[in-house]
C-alpha cells in the first residue's frame, strides 16, 4: 500500500505548466505572472494633494513641527501672519500648471496636483474655509499631507517578480504601472468525466438500480474551486471504441483529466482497459481512507496526468482534494499547495482506520473565552456512515488523523485542515 506521501510526490512531479499566455489584468486575478514587471514611470507622476485643502509655502505659516509629531503641541503663528489670499484653485486631475508666490494659498482637492513652490497642503479642517482669504488655525510642516512623485514606485522599480501570484495588491501594481495586459501561466484545463453504467443526468428520472450522475458536478465544481478552467463532459458510458475517442479528444484539449467509477468492480475494467492503450496507467491502494483504491497516470503523447477516482462521492471528493487538488494549485504556481491546517482540540471519539491516514469531514471553531479551535467529527461517530454526502456539505474542515492513530478521545489534539467556508 503507497503513503499519501508518495501518490502526492507522484501527481505533484507530473503537474504540468501550462504554456504562458499574455491576458488582461482583470482576468488575472489568482494566476501566476510569467514575466518580471519593471515600472517605467514614477507613481504617482507628480506630486498631489492628500487632503482637501490649501497649497502653501510652509515657512509662511512659521511650521516648526510636521504631522509626524501629532502629539506634540504646535506652536501658534500670529493672526497678522497667518492669512493670506487664495490666487487660484486646482481640481484634481487639472493639467494647467499654477506657479505660488510668497504669502499666497491655492485651494486643492484631494489628488490635485502641487502648484510649483508650495511645499505643505493646509488641511480645510485646520482653517477658516475662506474663499478669497484663507486664514490658518494651525501651522504646517514642509512635506505635510503632500503625496510625493514617485512615493509608490519609481522608474526601474520591480512591480511584479515573474512567479508572483498575482493577487489584488499585484493587479493594482500592473494598474499603477501602466500594464493592461500581463503575460501568465494560464488556469490548467481540466476535464472531468463520469462512468458507471448505473449513472442517468440529473435530467432523467432514474429507474431502478439507477443514480444521478453526482460526481461530475460535485468535481468540476471542485477544480473550479481549486483555480481549474473546467470542462464537464459527464456521463461516458460509451462502448470501447467510441470511448477511446472521447478521451483522445480530451487529452488534446486537456492538461488534466478527472475520471470517476474509473477505479473498484468490474466495471472499471473497461475503462481501465481502453485508457491502459492510450498511456500508462498505475491503480493503487493509498494509505488513506476514505478513497484507498485510486488511480493515477500519464495519457498521449503529451503525458497528460488522468486522475481514477472512485464512484462513491465522498470518497470521490476526498480523493480529490487530498490527492487532485494538489496537483492544480501546484499547476497554478502556489507555494503552498495543499491546503491550511490548524490544530483542534477534538469534542468527541473519533475512529479511523489502522495503518491508513483518516480524512473525517469536520465543524471547526473557536472557543468564545480562549480562542482556541474546536472540532466536531460528523461521520466515523456514534455510528454515523461515512459515504453520507450531506455530512460533507455541513462540514467547513476535515480532521487528518494519523495512519497509526486508531481513536481520538475527547481533549485530543488533532490536525484539521480548512476547506470552503460555509457562509
Amino acid at each position: 500500500m503507497r503513503s499519501v506521501e508518495d501518490q502526492l510526490a507522484i501527481v505533484v512531479d507530473a503537474a504540468p505548466t501550462p504554456e504562458p499566455v499574455r491576458i488582461g489584468i482583470t482576468d488575472a486575478l489568482g494566476m501566476m505572472s510569467a514575466e518580471e514587471v519593471v515600472a517605467t514611470r514614477s507613481v504617482p507622476g507628480f506630486a498631489q494633494a492628500v487632503v482637501d485643502g490649501y497649497a502653501v509655502r510652509s515657512v509662511d505659516l512659521g511650521g516648526t513641527q510636521g504631522i509626524s509629531n501629532k502629539n506634540s503641541p504646535r506652536e501658534e503663528v500670529p493672526q497678522a501672519e497667518r492669512s493670506f489670499p487664495v490666487v487660484g484653485e486646482v481640481a484634481a486631475g487639472s493639467q494647467k500648471p499654477l506657479r505660488l508666490q510668497p504669502r499666497q494659498a491655492v485651494r486643492v482637492a484631494t489628488g490635485a496636483p502641487i502648484p510649483t513652490l508650495a511645499d505643505a497642503v493646509l488641511p480645510l479642517e485646520w482653517s477658516d474655509r475662506g474663499k478669497k482669504r484663507v486664514t490658518a488655525t494651525r501651522p504646517v510642516q514642509s512635506g505635510d499631507f503632500i503625496r510625493k512623485e514617485g512615493a509608490d514606485i519609481q522608474p526601474g522599480d520591480i512591480a511584479v517578480t515573474s512567479g508572483a501570484v498575482l493577487g489584488p495588491a499585484q493587479i493594482g501594481l500592473l494598474a499603477a504601472a501602466g500594464r493592461d495586459k500581463v503575460l501568465v501561466y494560464p488556469r490548467p484545463r481540466v476535464t472531468v468525466l463520469s462512468f458507471g453504467l448505473e449513472l442517468v443526468d440529473i435530467d432523467r428520472n432514474p429507474g431502478l438500480g439507477q443514480v444521478f450522475d453526482i460526481n461530475s458536478y460535485s468535481l468540476a465544481a471542485a477544480a473550479k474551486e481549486a483555480g481549474a478552467d473546467v470542462h464537464r463532459v459527464g456521463i461516458s458510458n460509451a462502448e470501447p471504441r467510441r470511448l477511446r475517442e472521447i478521451i483522445n479528444n480530451e487529452v488534446a484539449r486537456s492538461e488534466m483529466l478527472v475520471i470517476t467509477g474509473a477505479v473498484g468492480g468490474s466495471g472499471a475494467e473497461a475503462i481501465q482497459k481502453v485508457l491502459s492503450e492510450i498511456g500508462d496507467i498505475d491503480t493503487t491502494r493509498v494509505a488513506m481512507h476514505p478513497g484507498s483504491t485510486q488511480g493515477f497516470g500519464l495519457l498521449g503523447e503529451d503525458r497528460v496526468p488522468v486522475f481514477l477516482l472512485p464512484s462513491n462521492p465522498v470518497s470521490a471528493l476526498v480523493v480529490f482534494d487530498v490527492i487532485v487538488r494538489p496537483a492544480i494549485r501546484t499547476s497554478l504556481g502556489k507555494r503552498v499547495a495543499e491546503r491550511r491546517s490548524v490544530q483542534a482540540r477534538a469534542l468527541g471519539h473519533i475512529s479511523s482506520i489502522p495503518g491508513r491516514r483518516g480524512y473525517i469531514r469536520a465543524r471547526l471553531m473557536r472557543d468564545a473565552d480562549t480562542r482556541d479551535y474546536l472540532v466536531e467529527g460528523l461521520s466515523d461517530t456514534d455510528g454515523a456512515p461515512a459515504h453520507l454526502l450531506a455530512g460533507l456539505a455541513e462540514a467547513n474542515a476535515m480532521i487528518r488523523i494519523p495512519d497509526d492513530v486508531v481513536e481520538v478521545r475527547p481533549g485530543d489534539v488533532v490536525d484539521v485542515l480548512f476547506i470552503q467556508q460555509r457562509s
